[in-house]
């Protein structure tokens, strides 16, 4: 795929490969897969990931490719309108549409961008304000079959939409995801990690948030074996706002990595980070099978205050709760601040078992051990579902848990 053919801004300019970066926002970039290697378990952004599970979909090797089904669907607009405020088109790969929230950072990013023929994008007219959400749908290629996907969502000056990104079906997935929001506008994002067991998916997604926009953006990952998200999110004019909440739920055999960056370069932007995970599941005792580990996953929140990003307010936290032996949760929060002059910032990260105060007070009124653990995983993500403005998300949601919560015996 041609690398798109627009002006660099400051803040995204690549510096020459090997170069000791002063900060996670300065990384080199670049769409072309050359100008990097390929990730190995040195790699500090690499070293939790489980590469040999990735069939190859990392490095380029995997021996047979497809293509991935994107669907785009919006129920909110009659196609012969003069009016209309959704529009969804194919776009060549040099079209300068593309690349504007971010370029690529590692080799598996910038392989899956040289892969594919054409980006999908959608738009949101200015000042258009959506009563339906924007839907769309990416299906993997087929078990053990390689795919490649671009995408950018675009939302113009004053726009307001909810848009709801979810994945599907069997494959070994990897795509580069773009959101521009303009100024004043007001996106919501939900993402859902849907597929089937056995797929596997890299996904790298760029934030772009304009002057006085708003950003809700809540992640969420039940499906897959190997699952790992980095998104990046960016303030290009003062007053930004974005919010980022995420729920995973790891069983045995499962992998889910998210690695985020939120990258405060602009006055007076605001940003909140909550995500949230249970894993339950371990290796049967006396088990060699060793293609179905230990539930596990990684969490890795990068919050970047630049110096002249003063008047900034930003918090993240990630909470993990371990239901069974065996499973492990990884956190690591960092905050880099470069500048004193901000309203606040901080961060904070746990990863427990069940809380026994909580075991005590449920079981003390006559509730049964497993009835409480599930009462107490159900509060665990309550503070995730209820900000999701969607019904039918919230409910799809809370039913994947009672799934989970009954698919195993706490």
């Amino acid at each position: 795929m041609t690398a798109p053919l627009t002006e660099t801004e400051p803040s995204l300019t690549p510096v020459p490969a090997g170069t000791d970066h002063q900060t996670k926002g300065d990384r080199f970039t670049s769409f072309d897969p050359a100008d990097f290697h390929p990730p190995v378990s040195k790699d500090e952004d690499w070293r939790f990931t489980p590469l040999r599970r990735l069939g190859g979909l990392q490095d380029g090797s995997v021996e047979s490719t497809g293509r991935a089904s994107v669907q785009v669907d919006f129920s909110g607009d009659d196609a012969s309108s003069a009016t209309k405020r959704v529009f969804a088109e194919e776009l060549a790969t040099d079209d300068e549409r593309l690349g504007r929230a971010g370029a690529p950072v590692d080799y598996a990013a910038a392989y899956a961008w040289s892969q594919t023929s054409s980006a999908n994008y959608v738009r949101v007219a200015r000042g258009a304000a959506l009563d339906e959400p924007v839907r769309i749908t990416v299906g993997g290629a087929g078990e053990g079959v390689a795919s490649y996907s671009t995408l950018v969502v675009e939302l113009e000056e004053q726009a307001e939409a909810v848009v709801v990104l979810r994945y599907e079906g069997s494959g070994k997935h990897s795509d580069n995801v773009e959101f521009v929001v303009g100024d004043g506008a007001r996106l919501t994002c939900v993402v859902l990690e849907d597929w089937n067991r056995d797929a596997i998916h890299l996904s790298n997604s760029h934030i772009q948030v304009g002057r006085d926009a708003t950003v809700r953006h809540t992640y969420a990952a039940f499906g897959g074996e190997v699952v790992r998200a980095v998104p990046h999110v960016r303030f290009t004019a003062p007053g930004g706002d974005a919010e980022l909440l995420g729920l995973y739920f790891a069983d045995a055999g499962q992998y889910f990595e998210q690695r985020l960056l939120v990258d405060h370069s602009e006055k007076n932007c605001r940003s909140n980070v909550l995500y949230k995970g249970a894993l339950q599941g371990e290796i049967t005792a006396g088990s060699t099978d060793k293609r179905t580990p230990d539930a596990r996953t990684a969490w890795i929140g990068d919050v970047l205050i630049r110096p002249d990003a003063t008047g900034t307010d930003t918090y993240e936290k990630n909470n993990n709760l371990l239901l069974t032996p065996g499973a492990r949760a990884d956190s690591v929060p960092n905050l880099e601040i470069q500048t004193g002059e901000i309203t606040g910032a901080g961060h904070a990260a746990t990863v427990g078992r069940f809380d026994d105060e909580q075991m005590f007070y449920l079981r003390s009124r006559g509730i049964p051990e497993t009835t409480a653990k599930m009462l107490i995983v159900r509060g665990f993500f309550t503070d995730v579902i209820r900000r999701i403005p969607l019904a039918s998300v919230r409910e799809q949601l809370e039913q994947k848990i009672e799934q989970e919560l009954h698919d195993t015996v706490l």
